[in-house]
């Protein structure tokens, strides 16, 4: 995998722990490092046009749900979706939030 692509998964890995997490404080630190993950994303935006998310996202759910965060995540108890729920445009978008993202992904976790 590319060094785009891992922090395309970084980003994304993030943005789903943050959401899972139950302490506040833990789905602060996330966001911080989805943030610096999106930072390195933008400077290379061209390098990221050509990667496939939905690859992405899967592995970064994987990584996202590995049993050693179970014990600190409570907010979601029903699955991720199964496709990127973002989209390369939004991410490079200058009003794309974190904080909405981890929202968004809260909501579409707890409907399905």
């Amino acid at each position: 995998m590319s060094d785009i692509g891992r922090t395309v998964r970084t980003l994304l890995a993030s943005v789903v722990k943050a959401a899972l997490m139950g302490d506040d404080r833990a789905s602060l630190l996330w966001r911080e490092e989805a943030v610096r993950a999106l930072d390195t994303i933008r400077a290379q935006a061209g390098a990221a046009a050509a990667l496939t998310f939905d690859g992405l996202w899967v592995l970064a759910v994987r990584e996202a749900e590995a049993p050693e965060y179970a014990d600190q995540e409570g907010r979601v108890s029903f699955g991720l979706p199964v496709q990127c729920p973002f989209t390369l445009p939004e991410l490079l978008a200058p009003g794309f939030d974190v904080d909405a993202a981890v929202e968004r992904v809260r909501k579409s976790a707890a409907t399905g």
